[in-house]
Parts: structure tokens; C-alpha cells; sequence
């Protein structure tokens, strides 16, 4: 016995009905149906199986998000069974939108002045797991105002340790923009940054170019220490920088760095958000179309699971994907990075006023 067709992958909308169905070459088997390697138990009202000759059946009222996996008709009779599979994936209603055109956005963008006339540029600072997409997420910036493919900032992948050891200034063209990148987290003490060094990068005493050193730290004694840091010399956004399919296997060592850097942060009064990365590597519907990643169960799943290990609000997290293998510019990826983007400005710059009026006011 085999099946003539097979059942086929759906993408349906949340409170749609739907139906997988095959065909096979005989009328005579039972039928078995699973969801996610379990024994489906269907619900009145909700599950209806059957067969009509040599077609198999299985229809579900009224999606829900429960209702997505990976569905499994086995038939079997006494000459032997036959499986088949099909994916269902459940698009939620939109819980956050984005402006799906470019142009706009990177208008508003070129054209952006910073409230203080004293401050020459905004000043974000990246900081997350080896191979989370920190300088990846750098140079799909450069690309998006660029218009071409652009590699300035090197990028290591999940399984390396971090290329970068030092902190280095990289600006976005001509904009007012700078973005800094520290060196990856990583488990255990090799290559690590000294925690008080975390503290003088966001309080601006440490100058472009310098490299760390783990076990010693900098201070005013260092020739390279700024001693009298501006504004100008301070970091004005923290981004972390979370793999979205790597969230749950992140060490609790890694996790608890993290924080820490974030809690020297909100100390200082400086915003702080999370950038999530590889985004089509954990949502099918996502891969295929990034329109869709506000619909996307698994994108949200992970957006809470983020939020729940990090303690951050989840109007802080955006997930984002980067340039890795594409040779040509893809605008959806560009508006889901443009609009986080466009976030962390606005946060910088009012942490810029804040700051402006609280010297001002001293005097």
C-alpha cells in the first residue's frame, strides 16, 4: 500500500477552518493521526477524521495557535503502512507593525538632527553572545545606506570566539550616527572584559582604538584614559544582540553577564534595548516571508522567552535580520532593521535632551 498524493503543508490564518487530506492507492486500512510525534485526540467540535473511499481526512475548525505543528497520517493494514507529514503554520493577528517601505524611513533617517546642537552623534553600544550578529548587524546597516553589499566590520559565527578584542568606532556614512562593538560573551574567563571596563566604556572613558586587557582594567593612570568625559564621549543606547534560535540554550553565566552590563547601564540613566537576530532561523513562515514576522508564533515564543531570561520589556525587543549570504538588497530586511534602527535613535537622542538639561540646569 503507498499513498497516491501526500498531504500538503498549510499556512492558515488564526479562526480559519482548514483541511489536510491524501489519497492512497487502496480503500482497505485503518488510520492513525499525530501532531508533533504525539497521538492527536481530537475534540468534539473542533477535530473531525475520516476516509471517503481511498482519501484520508483530517479538518480543524476554527485555528488557533495551538493548532500549529507538524501533523502525521499513518495507514496500515495487513500488508503493511504508510506515513505521510505536512507542516501547519498559524499566522497570528498582527501584533506590531511595520512600515514596509524603505525609502521613507532612510529619508528621515539622512535627514535627522540631534536635539543638542553640542553633540556631534549618537553613540550606540553593542554587546552580546560570540556570533550573535553584533558586527553583522553593523555592516547591514552600512549596506542599507550604501545601496550595495558592504563588509567593513568582521563577523565570527556561533561556534568561534569573538574576532573582536578592542573597541572600535564604526560610523554610518556621513550620518550622525556611530555604533561601537564590544567583544563577544563568552563562558569562563579567556579573552574577557574587566567589569569595571564596561562601566568606562559607558561613561565615555575609554577612546576609540583601545584594547582591552582582562586582567587589567583602565584606569586615570592609563595615558589613553579620558579623564573629563563629555556627552560627546559617553554611549547614548545600549543594544544587546540575542540569537533568536539560541535564546533558550544561552548559558546562565552568559545571561547573567548580560544583565549586569544592562543594570551599569540603567544606573547611568542610559536606554537600553534588545536586537534579535536570525529570525528566519527558527520561523518557517518567517524565512519565507519576513512580512509576516509579527503574525509568526515561534517569532513571539521567542520574543517572550527573551524578555522572561533578560528581564526586558518586550516593547524593547526587535527582531531583526541580517545580510549574510544575499548579493542583492532585499527591502524587507531593510525595513525590519530600518525600524529598529529608527528606535534606537529616538532613545539616544532623548537620553542626549535629558542629559543636555540636567547640565544646563546645574548652571
Amino acid at each position: 500500500m503507498e499513498f497516491v498524493t501526500v498531504l500538503a503543508d498549510k499556512q492558515v490564518k488564526v479562526g480559519e477552518d482548514f483541511t489536510l487530506c491524501c489519497e492512497t492507492n487502496t480503500g482497505d486500512f485503518t488510520v492513525t493521526w499525530q501532531k508533533n510525534i504525539q497521538k492527536l485526540y481530537c475534540v468534539e467540535g473542533k477535530h473531525r477524521t475520516g476516509k471517503d473511499g481511498k482519501t484520508v481526512f483530517l479538518q480543524i475548525k476554527k485555528a488557533e495557535m495551538e493548532d500549529e505543528g507538524n501533523y502525521t497520517v499513518t495507514i496500515q493494514n495487513r500488508w503493511g503502512s504508510a506515513s505521510c507529514s505536512a507542516m501547519v503554520l498559524v499566522e497570528l493577528d498582527e501584533w506590531r507593525i511595520v512600515q514596509w517601505k524603505q525609502d521613507p524611513m532612510i529619508n528621515a533617517l539622512k535627514s535627522f538632527r540631534i536635539c543638542s546642537g553640542d553633540i556631534r552623534e549618537l553613540r550606540f553600544l553593542l554587546y552580546g553572545p560570540v556570533g550573535s550578529g553584533k558586527s553583522s548587524i553593523i555592516n547591514t546597516i552600512h549596506t542599507i545606506f550604501e545601496g550595495h553589499p558592504h563588509i567593513n566590520c568582521p563577523t565570527a559565527d556561533l561556534t568561534c570566539m569573538s574576532f573582536t578584542r578592542g573597541f572600535k568606532k564604526y560610523n554610518i556614512r556621513n550620518l550622525p550616527f556611530a555604533f561601537y562593538n564590544l567583544m563577544g560573551l563568552e563562558q569562563g574567563q579567556s579573552y574577557r572584559m574587566h567589569p569595571d571596563d564596561i562601566m568606562s566604556v559607558l561613561k565615555g572613558h575609554i577612546p576609540n582604538n583601545y584594547t582591552f586587557h582582562p586582567h587589567a582594567p583602565i584606569d586615570k593612570d592609563n595615558r589613553h584614559y579620558i579623564l573629563n568625559p563629555t556627552l560627546n564621549d559617553r554611549i547614548h543606547c545600549l543594544v544587546s544582540v540575542i540569537p533568536a534560535d539560541k535564546i533558550s540554550l544561552m548559558s546562565d553565566e552568559v545571561i547573567q553577564k548580560m544583565k549586569t552590563i544592562r543594570a551599569a547601564a540603567s544606573k547611568l540613566g542610559i536606554p537600553h534595548v534588545v536586537f534579535m537576530t536570525r529570525v528566519d532561523q527558527v520561523c518557517i513562515m518567517t524565512h519565507r516571508d519576513l512580512t509576516k514576522i509579527y503574525r509568526s508564533r515561534r517569532i513571539k515564543e521567542q520574543m517572550t522567552t527573551c524578555s522572561n531570561r533578560l528581564d526586558v520589556p518586550m516593547n524593547c525587543i526587535f527582531p531583526v535580520r541580517n545580510y549574510q549570504e544575499e548579493v542583492k538588497l532585499n527591502e524587507q530586511l531593510n525595513c525590519l532593521m530600518l525600524e529598529a534602527f529608527t528606535q534606537i535613535v529616538r532613545l539616544a537622542d532623548d537620553f542626549v535632551k535629558k542629559s543636555y538639561c540636567f547640565v544646563f540646569n546645574l548652571f
